[in-house]
C-alpha cells in the first residue's frame, strides 16, 4: 500500500480549491445599478431588481425555488444623486445601468432640454419603464386655482434649476399659453415651497414623483390645499409632441381633503443602460425581470413594485430600447 502524507493531501486540496476559485472568478460578472438617495423610491426598487437579476455561481436553480437571474451575475444597487448623475455615470462607464426619469433620459439622449449645450449621450438605451412618476400641481385653496391656466399672475414654484421638474413645468405652462413672465416664478424644492405656502408666500408649486409625496402629504395635513388637474385638449396636444409623457391620475384620498381622483400627466421611472453592453446580457436581465417568480417578488416587495409589469415596460419609451431588451419584448409580443 502506498501512503500519501497529510501535507500532500492538503496541498492538493488547496490547488483544486484555487483552480475552482479561478473558474468561479472568470464566470462572475458584476453589474452596478445607480438609483437615488437611500430615503427615496429608486433605492429600494433598485435593490429588488438587483436581487432579481443576480444569480451567483452555486445558487439554487430557479425551478427549485432559487435565483431566476442571469447565471454568474452579481448586481448591486448603488445610492446616487438620481437621474442626471446616473446617466452621466453610465456614459462614463462607472455604472452598468441606472434609474432615470423618462424625460431626463430623452433630453440626455437627444441633447435637448436640460442637456442643451452639452454633448448628447447618444448611446443611452432603455431596458424597461418601471412605474409612473406623477406630475403634481399643488395650490392653496385660498388661491382659487383650479386649472393650469389659473396660474397666471400667481406665485408659483417650478423647482430648482437643473431639475427635471423645472423643464416639465415650463413645458406644461407653454401648453396653456403661459411663460415664466406670466407668473411670479420661484425655484424651490417641494419642502421649501411647502414652507412658503404655509407662510402665505406661495400660491402653487410643481413636483414630479411617485404618490403619496411626503412633503405634500405633510402640507395637506396642516393646510387646505388642492391638487390641480393637468388635463384638457392642451395636454392632448402636448402628449403628441412629447412622447415621454403619459396620462395619469392621482387616486382619490391620496392626500387629505382630496375627495376625487385628479387627472394629470406622468413621466416613467426607467431602467437605462449603454448600447455598449452586450445584447446577450441585457436580454438575460430583461427576461429575468419579467418571469413569474420575479413579478411576485416585485409586487410583494414595494408599493411601486406592482407597476413593474411587461405591459408598463414598453410604455412612454422616449429613447431607443437596448437590442437585448427589444429582442425579449418582441419574442413575448410586448412590441411588434
Amino acid at each position: 500500500m502506498q501512503f500519501v502524507s497529510f501535507k500532500s493531501l492538503a496541498g492538493a486540496a488547496l490547488a483544486v480549491g484555487l483552480m475552482a476559485q479561478g473558474v468561479v472568478a472568470q464566470d462572475l460578472q458584476f453589474f452596478r445599478i445607480g438609483t437615488g438617495g437611500t430615503a427615496g423610491t429608486y433605492y429600494p426598487i433598485g435593490g429588488l431588481i438587483a436581487n432579481a437579476i443576480s444569480n451567483p455561481p452555486g445558487s439554487r436553480a430557479c425551478e427549485d425555488g432559487g435565483s431566476c437571474g442571469v447565471p454568474g451575475l452579481i448586481a448591486t444597487a448603488v445610492a446616487s444623486n438620481g437621474s442626471v448623475g446616473n446617466v452621466n455615470s453610465i456614459n462614463g462607464g462607472t455604472l452598468e445601468a441606472g434609474f432615470s426619469q423618462s424625460d431626463v433620459a430623452f433630453w440626455a439622449q437627444t441633447g435637448t432640454g436640460i442637456w442643451e449645450g452639452q454633448p448628447a449621450v447618444e448611446k443611452l438605451r432603455l431596458i424597461a419603464t418601471l412605474y409612473p412618476e406623477s406630475i403634481h400641481l399643488v395650490a392653496t385653496k385660498a388661491s382659487g386655482i383650479t386649472s393650469v391656466a389659473d396660474l397666471k399672475g400667481k406665485r408659483v414654484s417650478l423647482d430648482e434649476p437643473g431639475s427635471g421638474t423645472l423643464v416639465d413645468a415650463k413645458i406644461i405652462l407653454g401648453a396653456f399659453g403661459l411663460t415664466e413672465a406670466d407668473i411670479t416664478p420661484e425655484y424651490l424644492k417641494p419642502d421649501q415651497a411647502s414652507d412658503r405656502m404655509r407662510d402665505g408666500a406661495m400660491d402653487a408649486f410643481f413636483f414630479v414623483g411617485g404618490y403619496p409625496a411626503g412633503a405634500i402629504a405633510e402640507l395637506s395635513s396642516q393646510h387646505e390645499v388642492v391638487m390641480v388637474p393637468i388635463t384638457g385638449p392642451e395636454v392632448d396636444a402636448l402628449r403628441a409632441e412629447y412622447k415621454f409623457f403619459a396620462n395619469d391620475v392621482v387616486p382619490a384620498g391620496t392626500y387629505k381633503g382630496q375627495d376625487a381622483e385628479v387627472p394629470t400627466l406622468s413621466v416613467g421611472a426607467q431602467l437605462v443602460t449603454s448600447a455598449d453592453l452586450s445584447e446577450e446580457l441585457v436580454y438575460g436581465i430583461t427576461k429575468a425581470m419579467f418571469n413569474e417568480t420575479t413579478q411576485k417578488l416585485f409586487a410583494n416587495g414595494h408599493s411601486k413594485g406592482k407597476f413593474i409589469t411587461l405591459e408598463n415596460a414598453v410604455q412612454g419609451a422616449g429613447i431607443p430600447f437596448h437590442p437585448g431588451a427589444e429582442k425579449f419584448y418582441r419574442e413575448v409580443g410586448a412590441i411588434k
